[in-house]
């Protein structure tokens, strides 16, 4: 049986060795046409110098003659040999593309399946008895109730930094975590005031939480009294460093990056954890393409030295009714 620690297949670096193969080979290839250049000159020089000898160097002249043959049939043959190498680095290439391209849907996919699953916990914890109690009940430990389950939630699923019950003008009513907040008005946060706005389940874009500084998305969902009247919200704080287990099992090359951006282009998640809601990466023509709303593609660079950098990009197509946030995956790989 294989060894389940075998260190991982890495395309990009597979890629680089055949660009340097086919680079070993043209070289060879090129030393030929060389040596075939040489042999023409020397058969011309030969059949010069037969032609002065006369009938004494007619037998000479026909192998000279032959050389020219076979050094014309050389150069046809490195011509075509060429020819060949360089189709194989631009189907290469092509392959690198278009499994860097793939890269980046599976990871941005991967992410919407994720958030989707964020967006389901959020409607569903809406609904808890102990949730509606906060605002229906006058029973004196209600808030107590409250608190002892969204802590308890908090524990069991550790992608949550924290979890909050809003009463309907957004002061806190209930916390998993930072209790210290009960009683704070939230009306003036932007994921309050889209969330009153939706109407409805809302998704908050990438932000950094000043309560706890750690990057997080809200997600927040109205709370309904059995006859549909909204009672208050229901609002959770997504750990973002929990994305990085699907950025750093993205399958690109040691030398490769990866990014999630925002609709404005923003770096929201990098291999590198740097530049995150201050990098922007519109610079990149990948992105432009991501963020114009381009579902899946890839883009070739090559500078003024020959070196080729591949881009794939995919934007976020949401997972069943997670409508997702118009974010894009971006990958490099240079070969």
């Amino acid at each position: 049986m294989a060894d389940q620690t075998q260190v991982k297949l890495d395309a990009s670096v597979l890629l680089a060795e055949l660009k340097d193969a086919n680079q070993k080979m043209g070289n060879v290839i090129h030393s030929i046409q060389e040596i075939a250049k040489h042999t023409n000159l020397l058969s011309l020089n030969s059949a010069i110098e037969a032609a002065r000898a006369g009938d004494a160097g007619r037998g000479f002249g026909v192998v000279a003659d032959e050389i020219k043959k076979l050094a014309t049939r050389s150069l046809a043959s490195t011509k075509e040999s060429t020819q060949i190498v360089e189709n194989i680095q631009t189907t290469a290439n092509k392959v690198m593309a278009v499994r860097t391209a793939d890269v980046a849907y599976d990871t941005i996919d991967k992410i919407d399946r994720n958030l989707f699953e964020r967006n389901c916990d959020a409607q569903a914890w809406a609904t808890f008895d102990k949730v509606k109690n906060c605002f229906k009940s006058t029973d004196p430990n209600r808030v107590t109730a409250v608190n002892t389950l969204l802590k308890k939630l908090v524990d069991i699923y550790e992608v949550y930094s924290d979890l909050f019950v809003l009463d309907y003008e957004g002061t806190i009513v209930g916390a998993g975590v930072h209790s210290e907040l009960i009683g704070k008005n939230m009306d003036d946060r932007a994921w309050f005031i889209e969330a009153k706005k939706a109407n409805a389940i809302s998704v908050s874009d990438l932000y950094l939480s000043s309560v706890d500084n750690l990057h997080t998305v809200a997600y927040t969902c109205p709370i309904h009294s059995d006859e549909g009247e909204i009672l208050g919200y229901f609002s959770t704080r997504f750990n973002w460093n929990f994305i990085y287990d699907i950025i750093d099992s993205a399958r690109i090359g040691k030398n490769g990056d990866i990014w999630i951006i925002n609709k404005e282009g923003y770096v929201i998640a990098s291999r590198d954890r740097k530049g995150i809601l201050t990098q922007n990466m519109k610079h990149l023509e990948a992105a432009r393409r991501a963020i114009n709303g381009e579902t899946y593609g890839d883009y070739l660079e090559v500078d003024n030295y020959g070196n080729s950098t591949i881009y794939g990009y995919a934007h976020t197509r949401g997972y069943n009714a997670y409508r997702g946030k118009n974010w894009s995956a971006i990958i490099r790989e240079t070969l």
